[in-house]
């Protein structure tokens, strides 16, 4: 009956964006603990048994708000193991292309950002820890790759990863906080190529001379 409803006042798909974006709103503005199902279909201009009907309870449009924006963080990682290129460019790539997710979701980075690092707020648990396991360890491979041909000069994989997480985190938390040093796209690009001529390998050596 609700879907009947719905269909016959606008898609389902308007619907549901308009209840993830209404709670994704008030999780940011009031937290998640403090934010009611009531206010979130309010906000979203539908009735409580239709959040119901498509998310269950305020636990359900949570993890919906969060899976989308991470199932497309997974492809990318995924897809970063199988692209051709220097392992500079397809750092730089990937860099580039979570940024840009993650500009796509900043409503939903404010809510994981506010969850993760903040207390629980009684949200149901979403494994983070794994996509962030998964990200660095692709990170790895392509650090690696650029180490086993001599692309980059002999160093400490673990550093290098972590020198390219605090350049992607720091560019993040500037839009999320302080917009008036906001690095953007342009500023993340230029400062990891900053850091990749730290540790390019001397072209004039040959390999057997690279320390």
């Amino acid at each position: 009956m609700i879907k009947e409803e719905t269909h016959n006042r606008e898609p389902d798909v308007s619907v549901r964006q308009r209840l993830l974006s209404s709670a994704a709103s008030l999780f940011n503005r009031k937290g998640y603990a403090a934010t009611t199902v009531r206010e979130i279909v309010t906000e979203a201009g539908v009735t409580k048994p239709v959040l119901y009907y498509y998310y269950q309870n305020k636990e359900g449009i949570y993890l919906e708000l969060l899976r989308e924006p991470f199932q497309k963080f997974d492809t990318l990682i995924d897809a970063a193991r199988g692209e051709r290129g220097s392992a500079k460019q397809r750092l730089l790539h990937l860099a580039n292309q979570v940024l840009v997710l993650f500009l796509e979701n900043i409503d939903v980075a404010r809510v994981f950002y506010s969850i993760y690092y903040g207390p629980p707020q009684g949200a149901p648990f979403f494994d983070f820890d794994t996509y962030h396991l998964k990200f660095q360890d692709v990170m790895s491979r392509l650090v690696n790759d650029g180490l086993q041909s001599g692309e980059f000069r002999k160093a400490n994989v673990e550093d290098i990863v972590w020198a390219i997480l605090g350049i992607i985190n720091v560019t993040i938390e500037t839009k999320l906080r302080h917009l008036e040093i906001d690095l953007g796209r342009d500023g993340l690009s230029r400062v990891l190529n900053l850091l990749f001529q730290g540790i390019v390998a001397d072209e004039r050596k040959g390999v057997g001379e690279r320390e």
